[in-house]
């Protein structure tokens, strides 16, 4: 029987770690699991950087393109398909690699949170939702960073839905939702699993990455993409897809509220204050194994670096 250990590649957006990925699933003989929570949503292609056709030609990828962007995909519906998917790659001989820089999925996964654990307050729910839309969503997030100011730290402002829901988990279980991800973290994982991150010892570098990924997206027609999802109306602004970075800032720009230039600087911000978040939370977790690209003089010195860990660990 194989070694079922499962390879994960995580790091902030524009790190590099799709094409790491690639190379690696290509040694160790895997299918890629996407942990992106936002290239699950069919035509959302350019703003996500999803995976080529190409690309998907060479390894076998999954969890892209599983629903429409006017749906609403958490993170336990997504969980639950994930887990079902490394069994099917398992009863194919294959290796699970998990790749991608949704902290929240990485940490589920392999941390075998339990979403359904925390009773619901639909009465609660509604009660929020109802000042939320009399006092703004800013009046949720005030309350959240009172109670919980590492999830608020998380979690967009705009992002009711999330909001809502770690104040939800601190009513029903007298816990902060920090503490309660901490104690199902601390729960048996189901995999064995052998991490890298990557990150950049300059952090201008990783900058200026994210800065040429917008523009590359810009070039290779994001607006027209995004005009394209609002015809057929599947961005409204109060889906997930549609406060994702890249989205909701075009989306202002083809309504007319700011200029194509005041949308692409704002991706730029909006991304970099991303790859924040998404370092902060890699940091804390363990079992981490951190490269830094910026070190490597070439992705085939990188992809040694990697491979030397995974050998070291399998």
């Amino acid at each position: 029987m194989m070694n079922e250990k499962i390879i994960a590649v995580a790091g902030p957006t524009a790190s590099g770690k799709s094409a790491l990925a690639l190379m690696l699933c290509e040694k160790y003989d895997c299918e890629l699991i996407s942990l992106d929570s936002m290239q699950i949503y069919r035509g959302m292609d350019i703003g996500t950087a999803k995976p080529t056709k190409d690309e998907q030609a060479r390894v076998r990828h999954h969890m892209i393109d599983i629903c429409d962007p006017s749906e609403n995909f958490s993170a336990a519906e997504f969980c639950k398909a994930a887990h079902e998917v490394i069994l099917g790659t398992r009863a194919r001989g294959k290796r699970a690699l998990l790749c991608g820089g949704t902290g929240l999925y990485l940490s589920s996964i392999l941390g075998n949170l339990d979403f359904g654990e925390v009773n619901t307050d639909d009465d609660y729910r509604r009660t929020l939702a109802a000042l939320a839309e009399q006092r703004g969503s800013g009046c949720l997030y005030e309350m959240l960073r009172e109670i919980d100011p590492e999830a608020a730290e998380k979690i967009h402002e705009n992002n009711v839905r999330r909001v809502i829901r770690a104040l939800e988990i601190y009513k029903t279980t007298g816990l902060t939702k920090t503490e309660w991800d901490k104690q199902a973290a601390e729960k048996n994982n189901p995999y064995e699993s052998v991490i890298i991150a990557l990150d950049y010892r300059e952090r201008a570098v990783l900058y200026n990455r994210i800065n040429e990924r917008v523009d590359a997206m810009i070039e290779q027609g994001l607006e027209d993409e995004v005009a394209s999802l609002i015809a057929g109306g599947y961005l409204g602004e109060d889906t997930t897809a549609g406060q994702a970075i890249g989205y909701k800032e075009m989306r202002e720009c083809i309504t007319g509220k700011i200029s194509l230039e005041e949308a692409v600087e704002q991706i730029k911000l909006g991304t970099r204050r991303y790859a924040k978040r998404q370092l902060t939370w890699l940091r804390r977790m363990d079992g981490i194994n951190w490269l830094y690209p910026d070190e490597c003089k070439t992705q085939e010195e990188l992809f040694e670096r990697a491979t030397d860990i995974i050998d070291n660990n399998l």
